[in-house]
């Protein structure tokens, strides 16, 4: 193995897809895609510009719903590229071809379920929706729009199809086919490599082939 040295535009070394819902200041539903995101114990840290009107949304509302894809939804995701519902559309998204778009659930093809806690709507066809309010919101080092948030999760909603066993709180991993963003493509996971010792500590009475 030999190793060099290079400076890549971006840093996506493979991260979930979410697909995020705010609600804009007319009481209309935003949807985004991003995937800048990661979970500890119930928090979850965002990754997004304050330029965009989920950013926005989240200022003024502090609340929203992780809705996270599988990777059967990647044409929906997809159909969500190059728009903003940010009106007018940032000089620098213009450049880069960003167009506006208010009702992004149906350009996507997707419906608005409704959340129990919090105001913005959940994607029904994502098997995994996390509704959350924001906690607080840091900038990286400037010059930069882009900030990290930390949300609280509040409620989880889970296909129950993903489920171990159905009367229990856990997961099977080898069900969740969660859409992942590797370096701006689409990737799924092609399956477990090797079982973990770490995995019954978090469920208990894992299966394992």
């Amino acid at each position: 193995m030999k190793h060099v040295e290079i400076q890549p535009n971006i840093l996506y070394f493979g991260t979930p897809v979410v697909l995020i819902s705010t609600m804009n200041e007319d009481g209309s539903a935003n949807l985004a895609p991003m995937s800048s995101a990661w979970w500890l114990n119930q928090s979850c840290m965002l990754g997004l510009s304050r330029k965009s009107q989920t950013v926005e949304n989240l200022q003024r509302n502090k609340e929203c719903v992780l809705n996270l894809p599988s990777v059967e939804l990647v044409r929906a995701v997809d159909r969500l590229a190059l728009y903003t519902g940010k009106n007018p559309v940032p000089e620098s998204k213009a450049k880069r071809g960003y167009t506006y778009l208010g009702d992004k659930f149906e350009t996507a093809g997707v419906s608005e379920q409704p959340s129990h806690l919090v105001g913005p709507p959940r994607v029904m066809e994502c098997p995994v929706q996390l509704e959350a309010t924001m906690v607080q919101i840091h900038d990286f080092e400037q010059p930069s729009s882009l900030v990290s948030i930390e949300v609280k999760i509040l409620k989880v909603h889970i296909d129950e199809e993903l489920l171990l066993y159905k009367d229990q709180h856990y997961i099977d991993p080898d069900k969740w086919k969660p859409l992942i963003m590797n370096f701006c493509e689409f990737y799924g996971l092609n399956g477990r490599v090797h079982s973990s010792r770490l995995a019954p500590l978090f469920t208990p009475l894992v299966k394992h082939n």
